[in-house]
This record gives C-alpha cells, sequence and structure tokens, in this order.
C-alpha cells in the first residue's frame, strides 16, 4: 500500500489569516509538520497543496515540496482531491494532515492507520476523551459521536450527545475529534462529485459532506492531545507549553 501525505495550507484563513507563515518557536509552523512527518518515516511522499506564492517562498526555505492548489478551496480536503484529480500525486491512502496541526507525531499516525489494512472504511480520522467542562463548551473544538465499532454518527461544536440525566462529568464520556484524516483513492474519487451539504454548512464541518453522503468514516481512538493552531490565541498558548 502506497501511503502519502498532503498537508494543505491555506493563507486566507477565517479565524487567524495568514496564519501558515507563523512561527512556533524558532521554526516556521509548517516546517515543523513537514519535519514531524518526515519522523513518522510511514509515508512515501509528502507534499504541501497551497494557494499562495508567500506560502510557496516559506517552503523553499526549508526545502519542502508542495502543489499549487485553487484558492476556491473551501477545506483541505478539497486540495486533495484537486490533487487526485490532476494526477498530481498518487496513492492507494492520503492522509490529509493540516498545516495548523504541528503536535501530531508518529503514534498518533499509527493510532489512525490501524484498521486500514481491512478495506471496511472510505475514511479514518481519530477522537480522544474530553476531560474538563471547558473544552466540552468550546465551539472550536469539534465533538464527535461514534457506534460500538467506531463508525462515526455526527460532529457537531456542540456538546454530543446529550446527558438528560447526566449529573457526573466523569461518568459520561465525550470526545474531541481530531482533525487528521485518512482518504482511500476511492474516497477521494467519490467527493470530485459531492457538493457542500446543509448540515456541513449548518455546522461549517467538512466531515458531515462525508456522513450525508454515506461514506464511511472510521474514527479511532487515540491517548495522545494534540494542539491546533485556529486562532492568534491558540498559538500563544502552544508557545507558552
Amino acid at each position: 500500500m502506497k501511503i502519502i501525505c498532503v498537508i494543505p495550507a491555506r493563507l486566507a484563513s477565517t479565524r487567524f489569516p495568514r496564519k501558515v507563515l507563523s512561527m512556533v518557536g524558532d521554526k516556521p509552523m509548517l516546517q515543523r509538520v513537514w519535519e514531524a512527518a518526515a519522523c513518522t518515516e510511514i509515508f512515501d511522499e509528502i507534499a504541501f497543496a497551497i494557494d499562495a506564492p508567500e506560502t510557496a517562498r516559506l517552503i523553499d526555505s526549508f526545502g519542502g515540496r508542495y502543489f499549487m492548489t485553487s484558492i476556491d478551496c473551501q477545506s483541505g480536503t478539497d486540495r486533495l482531491v484537486e490533487l487526485n484529480e490532476a494526477k498530481s500525486l498518487q496513492g492507494d491512502l492520503w492522509v490529509n494532515w493540516q498545516g495548523d496541526e504541528p503536535s501530531i507525531h508518529r503514534a498518533m499516525i499509527e493510532d489512525l492507520l490501524q484498521s486500514v489494512d481491512e478495506n471496511a472504511f472510505d475514511i479514518y480520522s481519530l477522537k480522544k476523551e474530553i476531560n474538563d467542562r471547558a473544552t466540552l463548551e468550546d465551539p472550536n473544538v469539534v465533538k464527535v459521536v461514534t457506534n460500538s465499532d467506531g463508525r462515526a454518527l455526527y460532529f457537531s461544536r456542540s456538546p454530543i450527545p446529550y446527558y438528560r440525566d447526566a449529573t457526573d462529568f466523569s461518568e459520561t464520556p465525550y470526545y474531541k475529534h481530531i482533525g487528521i484524516y485518512a482518504y482511500t483513492e476511492k474516497a477521494l474519487n467519490a467527493l470530485v462529485t459531492l457538493s457542500p451539504t446543509p448540515l456541513e454548512r449548518a455546522e461549517k464541518l467538512e466531515q458531515l459532506r462525508f456522513l450525508e453522503n454515506g461514506l464511511f468514516l472510521q474514527v479511532h481512538e487515540t491517548l495522545h492531545e494534540t494542539h491546533g493552531i485556529d486562532t492568534p490565541e491558540d498559538l500563544a498558548h502552544l508557545m507558552t507549553r
């Protein structure tokens, strides 16, 4: 199985414009993601999917590889779909590692890919148990519920499920979704034909497009925490860790 890693990096991010040019310590954030992906020693190819010359110049500065994609892409997945359709890259499994996730590491990728040889699902992702009320109630933290086999049932920015009679937070498991995906080539080919859906537009969550169109999404649990950078506050918090 050929596994490739694509790192989408959109310059005009809505909540944190130009964040892909940010520094994390003494290195650009994108360089940290690139190096983390290379250190896994899992991927046959690694490349960025970008939409701006400024991002290209930054990637050139540390020797990364990139492909230009349309500024009209609304999500990282859309960029993978574009590269797949153009045959810019070819692989059996495409890992979408967002450019604002510098703290993901090999153990998490192993969690993500643990069942891909079974060929039972179209898309794979991760979840982690939530242990505090602030994270649960933060709309920037996406929550997920799955069935007993780990198949995703729904994603939301709201706390889900709603426990009508729950009084003890420690006895009511909630899970955050960690936004890294592995797509089969079949899934990417299917996504070419799919437009944004009502639930996706309501929650602003691309993964709801997958569910609304009947794709099977396996969500494996990980014990490892990640610290995505969605806002300037997230970056400041990461710098203090």
